[in-house]
C-alpha cells in the first residue's frame, strides 16, 4: 500500500476540492494516460487495485507510472462513540484529485491493449475518467 514514510503532522483538516488541476494535467512520461474528470479522494487501496488491474491486463509488458500519491490522512472515530473527546485516529490515506489530473501513464503496449487496461483501472476508481493519448511525441519514425 502507498503511504508516506513520515509526515510533519499526524492529522490534517479535510480541505476543499475547488477548481481544476493545474499541475499533473499533461502526459509527461508515457504514451497513454487516464485522466480524472471529477474531483475526489482516491484511497491507497483504490490506487493499488487499479495498478494491479492494469498490470494483469498488459501482462507486465509495458511501463506504468502512477502519477498520484496518497499523502493525506483521513481520521475516523470509532463506531458508537459519543461526540466530543477530540478527533479520531488516522485510519487510511487518500490522494486529493482534481478534474484534469493524470492518474496513470502507460507506455510500450499497443493502443487497444492500453485502452482496455485503462478501462479496467477506471472501474476500480470512484470517479469518471477518460483515456488520453500524448500529442506531439517528437519521436522520429525510422
Amino acid at each position: 500500500m502507498l503511504m508516506p514514510k513520515r509526515t510533519k503532522y499526524r492529522k490534517q483538516q479535510r480541505g476543499r476540492m475547488k477548481g481544476i488541476a493545474m499541475r499533473g494535467s499533461k502526459i509527461s512520461f508515457g504514451e497513454y494516460g487516464l485522466q480524472a474528470e471529477a474531483p475526489a479522494w482516491i484511497t491507497n487501496r483504490q490506487i493499488e487495485a487499479a495498478r494491479v488491474a492494469i498490470m494483469r491486463h498488459i501482462k507486465r509488458a509495458g511501463k506504468l507510472w502512477i502519477r498520484i500519491f496518497p499523502d493525506k490522512p483521513v481520521t475516523v472515530k470509532p463506531a458508537e462513540t459519543r461526540m466530543g473527546k477530540g478527533k479520531g485516529a488516522p485510519e487510511y490515506w487518500v490522494a486529493v484529485v482534481k478534474p484534469g489530473r493524470i492518474l496513470f501513464e502507460l507506455e510500450g503496449v499497443p493502443i487497444d491493449i492500453a485502452r482496455r487496461a485503462m478501462e479496467l483501472a477506471a472501474a476500480k476508481l470512484p470517479i469518471k475518467t477518460k483515456f488520453v493519448r500524448r500529442v506531439g511525441t517528437g519521436k522520429v519514425a525510422g
